[in-house]
């Protein structure tokens, strides 16, 4: 959520920041319920204060042994006046606190304006994509020829959109979630937690999620549970309502989770394989950073999540995101892209954020200032480190042969026992 009081100082700098990606702020709405706001809490302080003297009266006129019937009945309707206010007040902050939740994030100078994701920014480029000299399969035509993925039976199971893996494959797709693990606690120094799959609206909220993207997540019967879209949603919402000492910033997590997306806006979009699943599993990296470190911390989120493409020797490159390409909690935000032989273009295999306070500020996530004492606002950040199915998608179509068969990238190989091709 945008801090209130800069809304409340220059709303016209906001606008202005806003616009850039599209979100046309509407000034005047805003500025109706401030000025709602401020005289019904005018209103509200000043029945208050009255009938606060009035009580006292009644005090001092029964010391003295008068009637006080009269006094009494005047500060009982002072106090359902006051009530009454207190009530339109609660109304008027709630349609407030909405208006706040449904703004997006203020952009990073540094993030170029644009439209779509025609407009990002490539910063670099890691590796060259492999020439073949035979025709690059696709991991669908792959897996199934090697009876590893199994899109049919998943449709009968459930429906599009969803993938059964067997035998070798599904122990690369194990193989890649450990390796990746392995490298972010052991080298990087995160911590691995374990958390739940279904979250309450609170951290939906929490997070930005909610209200704007219902219609992504899949909500549960009862309606005050879902499925997690990520597992940035139950970490970063560890730091709900808490103080972390400045001295342990930065708190770092990293989490393996199942993920469920509805999809939504994607009809039509990557209907072919498993590149955009209702069900994916993914290892995200999550940084609760100081303020005045977490544009540091965010470029080594960035490299802690390249360094897993660079050791399975995938060609990738890093995109800069554009404003009309930066999701709503975004300040700012990185793509990395894995090369695809058989789609012959780079796609998306994550997105590295810094949200800012954006989300802190919804979560009230906050450190001890060493100085002052006094709690402020963290940062938060998050990205994928990486998505498993796109990644062994990614292994599939860059390490194939002409005869079909996949060769184990070498930093694989010990978690699968020493094997070296699957065929």
């Amino acid at each position: 959520m945008i801090d209130p009081k800069l809304l409340r100082q220059d709303i016209e700098a906001i606008k202005t920041n806003l616009k850039k990606r599209g979100f046309e702020l509407d000034v005047a709405k805003y500025q109706a319920l401030e000025e709602k706001r401020k005289t019904i809490q005018t209103l509200t302080e000043e029945l208050r204060n009255e009938r606060n003297v009035r009580s006292k009266t009644i005090g001092d006129a029964k010391a003295r042994g008068e009637d006080i019937e009269s006094l009494r009945r005047t500060v009982q309707e002072l106090g359902d006046k006051l009530k009454a206010q207190e009530d339109e007040l609660q109304i008027v902050q709630d349609e407030l606190q909405l208006f706040l939740m449904s703004l997006p994030n203020l952009l990073h100078d540094s993030v170029p304006t644009g439209r779509d994701e025609n407009d990002n920014v490539e910063i670099r480029r890691w590796g060259e994509p492999k020439p073949f000299d035979f025709p690059a399969k696709d991991h669908v035509e792959l897996g199934e020829s090697l009876g590893g993925l199994d899109f049919a039976v998943a449709a009968k199971i459930t429906g599009s959109r969803f993938v059964v893996m067997k035998g070798a494959i599904a122990r690369l797709h194990r193989a890649l979630a450990q390796f990746m693990l392995d490298l972010h606690t052991r080298e990087h120094e995160y911590t691995e937690v374990i958390v739940p799959l279904i979250v309450n609206r609170d951290s939906f909220y929490g997070t930005g999620q909610l209200p704007k993207f219902e219609e992504d997540l899949f909500i549960l019967k009862n309606d005050e549970w879902g499925l997690i879209p990520t597992s940035e949603v139950p970490v970063t919402n560890l730091a709900r309502d808490t103080i972390i000492e400045e001295n342990d910033l930065p708190v770092k997590y990293t989490c393996h989770s199942n993920c469920f997306r509805a999809e939504a806006g994607s009809y039509g979009k990557d209907v072919r394989g498993m590149i955009r699943q209702h069900q994916f599993e993914k290892v995200e990296l999550v940084q609760f950073a100081h303020p005045d470190k977490s544009y540091e911390a965010h470029e080594q989120l960035t490299l802690n999540a390249e360094k897993v493409l660079q050791l399975l020797e995938l060609p990738y490159r890093v995109m800069l995101l554009c404003s009309g390409d930066t999701s709503a909690s975004s300040a700012k935000t990185y793509d990395l892209e894995v090369w695809l032989p058989g789609q012959q273009k780079y796609r998306e295999i994550s997105s590295i954020s810094n949200f800012e306070s954006f989300q802190a500020r919804r979560l009230q996530a906050r450190y001890r200032n060493k100085e002052t004492g006094k709690p402020e606002l963290l940062h938060t950040l998050n990205g994928s480190g990486l998505a498993i199915g796109r990644t062994l998608v990614a292994v599939l179509e860059n390490y194939q042969d002409k005869d079909g068969k996949i060769h184990v990238p070498r930093v694989l190989q010990p978690y699968l026992n020493g094997l070296q091709v699957i065929e």
